[in-house]
């Protein structure tokens, strides 16, 4: 039996209440609630100001996708122009600091488009364009990338060096799930890597971000291969240890993490930032009118939720984690909207094949009690981040003095 979700309660209140999970804007609206949950907890990550996104709210009729989509536009077109012109100025750290904020606007406007809508690949360039500005004048300097992937198709991807002078650098492989992509990884995984001297890839995997937006790339099930593909390129870097390469996946990604975890031994760590364990037991009542239907149907090639459905059945772990061999840790809300049970399953499931596995589920009292601590980031970067620098060796007092860029 499936489990029910908190995300799919309705009620009749009309104004914002604060619940385990978070701050719940419009609980007669609770899949908007919940996107706006995510993008007022990426604000104390750089994703935005509070007063922006309360703005931006404040002129929306609730659960109206359309002004949805305006008003986050209204507010990414200013932060990017205001970056720009302050660009100009010479005002390089608030140049920055807008085109951060802008990004992830820009992220929020296209959430609820169609992918049929042309305007979401012009919100989508706009983020990208943003993110490149942000990167590319932090010290050091952030890179665009195409990785070789298959059929002359690569997956995009932004790499950062940590900003320590301390030679070769582990590095961490982040990527999202269903429709997080690699500009938001930022504030779900990456910055606090980079805090603890861990490099970064984020990419767009087959059914993510540019990679599906423009190659039209759904995503698959042996998610080692596209992971392997980034360890690839990784290896050919003389400023990365390629003994600590580890890979990070949120929500549909915490799947993908560890599917990469059972086959790719390359790897040194997995992390599953929201576990799955079935797909299809998590989607079991998905019909047409769910809150992420087009992204379902999109991200996996799918003309319909029960051709997506069906594609869906070999996204499971059973029979997979019996090969993990690298440490394994699930960072889960205790109070997560879209199910808490499968956490717990896949911990014991593999606790019981030997895998060196650590549960941690996150608590109201703590806040980060939501799906993939979308209420409080921060948390889930330091809980997801403090262990893979045990898994490292990484001693911060001594990274400390070889930083070249505290700010970041």
């Amino acid at each position: 039996m499936a489990e029910e979700l908190l995300i799919d309660q309705v009620t009749d209140v009309k104004h914002g209440i604060y619940q385990p999970y978070g701050w719940h804007h419009w609980p007669n609206h609770p899949w908007m609630s919940y996107q706006f949950r995510r993008a007022l907890g990426e604000t104390q990550e750089g994703g935005g100001a509070v007063s922006e996104c309360f703005l931006a709210a404040s002129r929306m009729i609730p659960g109206d996708r359309e002004s949805w989509h305006q008003e986050w536009k209204r507010i990414a077109d200013f932060n990017q122009a205001r970056g720009d012109e302050q660009y100009g100025k010479g005002h390089v750290r608030t140049a920055m600091n807008c085109w951060l904020r802008a990004a992830n606007y820009y992220r929020h406007t296209e959430f609820w488009l169609d992918y049929s809508d042309p305007r979401r690949l012009v919100a989508f360039t706009n983020m990208e364009e943003c993110s490149r500005k942000f990167i590319q004048n932090l010290t050091p300097a952030g890179e665009v990338l195409e990785i070789p992937y298959e059929n002359g198709k690569p997956l995009y991807a932004y790499f950062v060096r940590a900003p320590f002078a301390n030679g070769k650098q582990p590095v961490m492989i982040c990527m999202g799930g269903l429709d997080s992509i690699k500009d938001e990884m930022w504030f779900m995984q990456a910055h606090g890597a980079l805090q603890r001297g861990i490099s970064v890839l984020m990419i767009d995997g087959p059914g993510q971000g540019g990679t599906l937006r423009r190659h039209k790339i759904p995503t698959r099930p042996d998610y080692e291969v596209p992971i392997g593909k980034c360890i690839d390129y990784l290896l050919t870097r003389q400023d990365i240890d390629p003994t600590r390469i580890a890979v990070c996946g949120s929500s549909l990604g915490g799947y993908y993490a560890a599917r990469a975890g059972c086959y790719e031994h390359r790897l040194a760590a997995a992390i599953s930032h929201g576990a799955i364990w079935s797909i299809t037991e998590l989607w079991a009542n998905a019909k047409e009118d769910h809150g992420l239907a087009d992204h379902i149907k999109t991200v996996f090639g799918a003309g319909s939720m029960k051709e997506a459905l069906e594609k869906a059945r070999p996204f499971a772990l059973e029979g997979h984690l019996d090969h993990m061999k690298c440490p394994y840790l699930i960072v889960h809300g205790g109070h997560d909207v879209l199910g808490v049970a499968s956490a717990q399953k896949v911990a014991d499931y593999a606790k019981s094949k030997g895998v060196n596995v650590t549960l941690r589920l996150v608590s109201e009292s703590e806040t980060g009690a939501d799906h993939c601590q979308h209420d409080n980031p921060t948390i889930g970067q330091e809980l997801m981040i403090d262990w893979l620098t045990d898994q490292f060796g990484i001693d911060e007092r001594e990274l400390r003095k070889t930083a070249m860029n505290p700010l970041v």
